[in-house]
């Protein structure tokens, strides 16, 4: 089986394939890549991220995609928030961003304009080294975190631009209706998957914690969760195990977790 997958992850070494969103994301067309993740293989696409999109995306609603991948929370995201929303995405690998460019092109008129910023979020802004994972991109990781087991090993590693969630909220709006220096609207949803670097990014995030307020869905590695929890917590957040059915209230982070703001 080991075999097998070795194959599978070398025949998808920057494979482009054309798929869509399911109908009610108005069937958007997205390119993937099985270099990101083998399930991109099978016919139909499938993520517990539509369903973030489908219960907290609303019309106008801006939205934040912080570690996006190919793009699966930002497309769908774009197509709930509508064209009177707004939709950032971030991913530091050049090569997934790229990509996911030219899918944000190909949206229609009724999905929010989507803007992608090909760079890495921290607790400082500077420059850091990105690991491209040899196994799949998902599992791409900046130097100062451990590898994740799914990475298997280092393809080639790239000077990345690093910024925090904060100065995400200074950044102008350059989508093509855009005014002239003019912030973008300040995010309601933020869905965050950075591979182990959430605390470094969450100790960046002061002022979108305490001030803005957004809904959080984050990835949190085992180790992370005691830190990610306590973090949240303090800036008087709920915390929820996505995965759960129902959807259960938790004392400690989970693997997903869904942090939702309490009312001061």
């Amino acid at each position: 089986m080991g075999f097998i997958r070795t194959v599978a992850e070398q025949l998808s070494r920057k494979r482009v394939l054309l798929k869509h969103l399911p109908r009610d994301f108005n069937s958007a067309p997205i390119l993937v890549s099985p270099d990101a993740s083998l399930s991109f293989w099978k016919p139909r696409l499938n993520s517990d991220l539509f369903d973030l999109a489908r219960q907290f995306v609303h019309p106008g609603d801006s939205i934040w995609d912080i570690g996006a991948n190919v793009g699966l929370f930002t497309i769908a995201a774009a197509q709930k928030a509508g064209p009177n929303g707004s939709d950032l995405a971030v991913e530091p690998d050049p090569w997934l961003a790229a990509l996911l460019q030219r899918t944000a092109g190909a949206q229609p008129s009724t999905a929010a304009p989507i803007r992608i910023l090909p760079v890495a979020v921290s607790h400082q802004a500077g420059v850091e080294t990105l690991h491209i994972a040899k196994r799949n991109r998902a599992s791409n990781h900046l130097a100062s975190i451990p590898e994740h087991s799914q990475a298997g090993g280092t393809r080639e590693t790239l000077q990345v631009q690093c910024i925090t969630l904060d100065s995400l909220l200074e950044i102008p709006d350059q989508t093509p209706d855009h005014i002239p220096d003019k912030s973008p609207p300040p995010p309601t949803l933020v869905k965050i998957d950075v591979e182990g670097s959430e605390i470094d990014l969450l100790h960046g995030a002061h002022r979108l914690l305490t001030e803005i307020r957004p809904i959080i869905m984050c990835e949190s590695q085992h180790r992370n969760r005691p830190a990610v929890t306590t973090i949240l917590s303090g800036y008087n957040y709920k915390l929820y195990d996505w995965n759960t059915t129902p959807r259960v209230e938790v004392e400690t982070a989970a693997f997903n977790t869904l942090a939702i703001p309490m009312q001061s």
